[in-house]
């Protein structure tokens, strides 16, 4: 069972965009150092609808030599074609991953019959322990509760990363699905008041810059420390709203080169934040990092 903090993790490039192989490691073993419960490559964050396959291979192949035996990883493999998403999925268990983090498919708009079917063949076809990934402002698509409900007969289907926005869907999820069933939010401001309702965990963007104070946070909730919870959950807040002013992963990455963590820029179609958003995160950066250093 899924249960913890899950960094998503950004893909680091070079000045010349090309993927900074070194910086990458460095991130790895920043993550595992910093004790979360596993990692999520190829995924949004990772901008993989910009990474060619043997790009992607690598990835991989490199996430499961470091990431072997001290830290879960997961690996994006969705598309809105089903059989390319199988190929996908049977490619990261082949080289190693311990499950594949699948997005419902964009664009074409299936029926939730078609959903089901989607997810259902997958998990048959590759016998792969599968995360699935709701958030229906990047798919147009919502995975509604009573089809998530069908999932509970087939046995890779292990959780959701719920990034609906909505708590009244998450609540429904989290009282329909069976105890073994992860619930696990998709949105970093969301983590404490899911747990607080029975959730399970983060599959976490801010955990690329402040994976500490993220996995202290998710951890006193899940112990049921709620008060001491709530205090870092309202610490972290302003991070939360900072990396989403404008398109993830523009602003955690300018943030972690501030940090002198390994990130670069994004590739297009996603540019670098606007100057007035530089002002803010350096205002951001300023203060808050001297409220968490105290």
């Amino acid at each position: 069972m899924l249960r913890g903090t899950y960094t998503a993790l950004i893909t680091p490039f070079n000045d010349d965009l090309s993927i900074d192989w070194k910086g990458y490691e460095t991130l790895l073993n920043f993550q595992i150092s910093s004790g979360v419960d596993g990692i999520m490559i190829l995924g949004t964050t990772g901008e993989a609808p910009t990474l060619n396959k043997e790009e992607e291979e690598q990835l991989i192949k490199k996430a499961v030599e470091i990431c072997k035996g001290q830290t879960t990883l997961f690996v994006g493999t969705g598309s809105y074609n089903t059989l390319e998403c199988v190929k996908r999925t049977q490619k990261a268990k082949d080289l190693g991953a311990d499950g594949a983090l699948i997005v419902t498919p964009y664009y074409n708009k299936p029926t939730q019959e078609g959903l089901y079917q989607h997810f259902k063949l997958v998990a048959e076809k590759t016998k792969f322990p599968i995360l699935v990934y709701n958030i229906q402002g990047r798919t147009g698509q919502n995975l509604e509760t009573d089809t998530l409900k069908r999932f509970m007969d087939i046995p890779e289907i292990i959780g959701v990363k719920e990034a609906s926005g909505n708590i009244v869907q998450m609540m429904d999820v989290i009282q329909s699905v069976k105890p073994d069933f992860s619930v696990l939010s998709g949105d970093d401001n969301l983590t404490y008041p899911l747990i607080a309702l029975g959730g399970h965990g983060i599959v976490s963007v801010l955990s690329n810059l402040l994976p500490r104070e993220v996995v202290e946070m998710t951890h006193l909730a899940l112990e049921g420390q709620f008060e001491k919870a709530r205090a870092l959950h309202y610490e972290l807040l302003p991070w939360c709203k900072a990396l989403f002013i404008e398109t993830n992963p523009a602003p955690v990455k300018y943030l972690m080169s501030r940090k002198g963590l390994p990130a670069g820029k994004t590739r297009l179609p996603l540019v670098p934040v606007k100057p007035e958003t530089e002002q803010k995160l350096n205002l951001l950066w300023s203060y808050e990092t001297a409220t968490l250093q105290n």
